[in-house]
């Protein structure tokens, strides 16, 4: 259950978290034409600080623009929301969810005139995988699900429908007994997981699918300039799930995820089954810099 705060902004409002209601005929919810955001806000001594905040706004707006739904705020408007919203929730830490969606008026596939609402809404929310899942690694299924074929769909949008994909392998890895699912691409190569993106370490290497079978994730590209300022070499390049199985480390990143080891995929046992010292080298300092601990990538934080 979600931990609830008081206020979330809608249209431009704050409304209670109770008050927060649509029309049961709201054109989203029948159809998934929308978009969304998933941001954090990290504990800093300097106060709460949002993690590359501009880059999730602007994702936002992208999305809109793919989906052909005009916004009707501007990027300043959204920013400015955000920090008030964790203001007058008094948040230290949280989750960030801006929504973009098709709100009552005409029903059908087509609805070109229905008005395009906007909500934020924040929440206190701990580890997505779990704080031992982040500490000692996940165990991960092989999803009989395909990743949508950039033809199906627009796969760099955060589309809400396109995530009942994502729901579906989801539930099917969990039921299956794994904390997670992999999901490859209609030719059979990894893709991401069901909302993060996948990294494997081979011989000193970090590897990642390339962005023409993902969605970029903003984790993901911070890892890629972490590592190169490392000195470690990273490959955008496909893969196979076999090649998974014989990684020598392999992690997921994501807004949400953040940087969570994965230590077991389809009961093949990752390495040697805990979280590797790349793995643990680009985790310990994606906590350092979120939670204001250096000021080498200062720029990727927002001090509410």
């Amino acid at each position: 259950m979600l931990e609830k705060s008081k206020k979330i902004w809608m249209d431009g409002k704050f409304v209670d978290w109770a008050d927060a209601n649509v029309h049961i005929l709201t054109h989203t919810l029948h159809y998934g034409t929308g978009a969304f955001e998933g941001i954090r806000c990290y504990r800093t001594k300097k106060g709460p600080a949002i993690f590359r905040l501009q880059e999730h706004v602007d994702r936002l707006f992208d999305s809109c623009r793919i989906l052909n739904m005009e916004m009707p705020f501007t990027h300043a408007q959204i920013t400015k929301a955000i920090k008030d919203l964790i203001k007058v929730n008094k948040l230290k830490e949280c989750y960030i969810r801006p929504l973009v969606y098709l709100g009552y008026g005409a029903m059908g596939l087509y609805a070109k005139g229905n008005p395009v609402k906007v909500a934020v809404a924040a929440w206190p929310w701990g580890a997505y995988l779990g704080d031992d899942g982040v500490k000692n690694g996940i165990r991960v299924k092989v999803s009989s699900f395909a990743r949508l074929h950039v033809n199906v769909t627009m796969v760099k949008s955060k589309t809400c429908g396109d995530y009942v994909n994502s729901t579906l392998a989801k539930s099917e890895a969990v039921a299956c007994g794994y904390d997670e699912a992999l999901i490859l691409d209609t030719n059979g190569l990894v893709s991401e997981g069901t909302g993060q993106n996948i990294f494997i370490v081979k011989d000193g290497a970090l590897m990642t699918p390339p962005l023409s079978s993902v969605l970029e994730g903003i984790t993901r590209k911070s890892i890629i300039e972490m590592a190169g300022k490392a000195k470690i070499k990273v490959c955008e390049t496909n893969f196979t799930r076999d090649e998974v199985y014989i990684s020598d480390e392999a992690f997921f990143t994501g807004t949400a995820a953040e940087v969570t080891p994965i230590r077991e995929v389809d009961g093949r046992t990752i390495g040697n089954g805990k979280p590797g010292p790349i793995t643990k080298k680009l985790q310990t300092q994606f906590f350092n810099i979120v939670k204001g601990g250096t000021s080498a990538y200062k720029s990727w934080l927002t001090y509410v």
